[in-house]
């Protein structure tokens, strides 16, 4: 059976869930499937205490990506959410005592660049800022936001933007090699070559375009009141407005195909459901790996090698020393050998570099009176304590290795001793929510943890993500293993380049299969 209108999208991640708004607003009649209880997929929020936890992403990017898909829906982003811009982008902290702190504004980040460091890393910040500038001038159109780059679209890329231009990209150094150009404090190096771990890759292999995300983030952070999960809520409400469905704690056993192309789902109840076409909202690797079935096993090459995951600290705590703000990062004395340890030796670092997301924090690092004293049901809450999210990055390897609990206190105590250094010293008012590689393969199975599908590495490492079309006809990827990569907007985007390709080829179908449905697609 084919029923030519019918998409079924598998995963209600910020990924399907874009897609779905994109289809549905086209009138294409769409069946989003979720196995979990909720949507959002890594988008995730942990309760303790009553208290939900950003546990997943925590700020947004690249807005605008949003307040596209909202406004083609005819509605408007901030009338479904409530955004808050962010002027201090992140503190940072080192075991010598120091701290830097950065804003979206050049200016300001200038100015207390030049008290930490002197006039001429200052100058070179400025430098930094005008590189990053260029390269995502040159990336955002052809690559970013575009169909996956391949040896055509480069070479089309050199006839119309030029050799120079491409070079200003610049593929071919690592991000480390391409600081020193700009910044000789090691602190600097440090700062902005963390950078990398935004798609959880090292600063020591991956490509200087990666420097693209340090404009991405000072051009503009937003918080989401209620927690970064509202966005998921958002979407899943407007692509239900659109007329989509959406069914969750049901699992996908199955991706069906009929004479050559995906045909529908089967369910784990063994329910079918037919469909012109599929969409795929999971890691890339999970078809290779067979666990949609055989027949679409090759729908895409095996990925890559994978990208960090992390243990992170979902908690309830009191802190005192450091003052923290919204973002803060304390980072390890030796960055070599932390990256070295991830990827080489595969082993949690021993001595990493620390994230915490202060959520009852602003940028003057107060913290407003709602969120200390309500918890999430609007009931009085405990104010002598505040939500944390700590994170440190560890290897993807949880498919194939049990994180022990002795494992996770000598992380922990590992992860303090940074703190302590770094003069801040946390103590949780409940138990922490621990989660680690072997709990996040768990969720996103074949992963083994990886968080930002395959690494970043090489300047060959944007040409190995998939495209939107698979190789199977009729079965289309969104996510953040697929182009154009990790990152809240980046998936997203990667869920409106799918809406877009499937639609163009539904379109096509229908055109040429008449008997199937007269009259086309079926438009609402």
């Amino acid at each position: 059976m084919f029923e030519a209108s019918r998409v079924v999208v598998v995963g209600a991640g910020i990924g399907g869930l874009t897609a779905a708004v994109e289809l549905a607003r086209r009138g294409v009649d769409v069946t989003v499937i979720e196995r979990a209880a909720h949507v959002g997929g890594k988008m995730r929020q942990v309760p303790i205490q009553g208290r939900a936890i950003d546990s997943g992403p925590t700020v947004l990017t690249l807005r605008n990506v949003f307040d596209e898909v909202f406004q083609a829906a005819g509605e408007k982003l901030n009338e479904h959410l409530t955004l808050d811009r962010m002027d201090l982008l992140a503190r940072h902290a080192w075991t010598d005592g120091s701290v830097l702190d950065l804003y979206s504004d050049i200016d300001r980040s200038a100015d207390a660049i030049g008290k930490f460091a002197g006039s001429r890393e200052a100058y070179g910040y400025r430098r930094f800022c005008q590189y990053a500038r260029t390269i995502h001038e040159m990336v955002e159109g052809p690559f970013l936001m575009g169909e996956k780059p391949n040896m055509l679209s480069v070479v089309k890329a050199f006839s119309t933007i030029g050799v120079g231009a491409l070079m200003k990209m610049d593929g071919v150094r690592t991000l480390w090699a391409s600081l020193g150009d700009f910044f000789q404090d090691p602190r600097l190096l440090q700062l902005f070559g963390r950078y990398a771990t935004y798609c959880g890759s090292s600063p020591f292999a991956a490509p200087a375009t990666l420097n693209v995300i340090a404009h991405v983030e000072r051009e503009g952070v937003w918080t989401v009141r209620g927690g970064m999960a509202q966005l998921a809520i958002a979407l899943s409400k407007l692509a239900i407005k659109m007329g989509a469905t959406i069914k969750t704690n049901t699992h996908v056993s199955e991706v069906l195909v009929h004479q050559g192309r995906a045909s529908g789902i089967k369910l784990a109840t063994g329910e079918v459901i037919h469909a012109g076409a599929v969409v795929l909202n999971a890691d890339s690797g999970a078809l290779p790996a067979g666990l949609f079935g055989k027949s679409v096993k090759r729908a895409v090459k095996t990925p890559g090698p994978r990208s960090l995951s992390a243990i992170t600290w979902s908690c309830l705590a009191t802190t005192k020393g450091l003052p923290l703000v919204r973002h803060n990062v304390c980072f390890s004395n030796n960055y070599p050998l932390e990256f070295k340890e991830l990827f080489d030796k595969r082993t949690p670092p021993s001595s990493p570099t620390v994230y915490i997301c202060a959520q009852d924090r602003n940028d003057s690092g107060f913290a407003p009176e709602t969120s200390l004293h309500r918890n999430e049901n609007g009931a009085q809450a405990d104010s002598s304590s505040e939500r944390l999210l700590l994170l440190i990055n560890a290897p993807a390897k949880g498919d194939e290795h049990t994180f022990s609990t002795s494992e996770i206190r000598q992380c922990e105590a590992a992860m303090k001793e940074v703190l302590m250094r770094c003069g801040l010293s946390i103590t949780p008012t409940a138990e922490p929510v621990v989660t680690t590689p072997t709990d996040f393969a768990r969720m996103f199975p074949a992963t083994g943890g990886a968080l930002y599908g395959a690494v970043s590495h090489g300047m060959t490492s944007p040409f190995s993500r998939p495209a939107a079309r698979s190789e199977m006809p009729g079965l289309y990827l969104t996510g953040g293993s697929v182009h154009p990569g990790a990152g809240v907007p980046m998936v997203a985007q990667s869920g409106r380049l799918a809406a877009q390709a499937l639609f163009q080829d539904l379109v096509s179908i229908s055109r040429s299969r008449v008997g199937v449905m007269a009259g086309g697609m079926s438009m609402r």
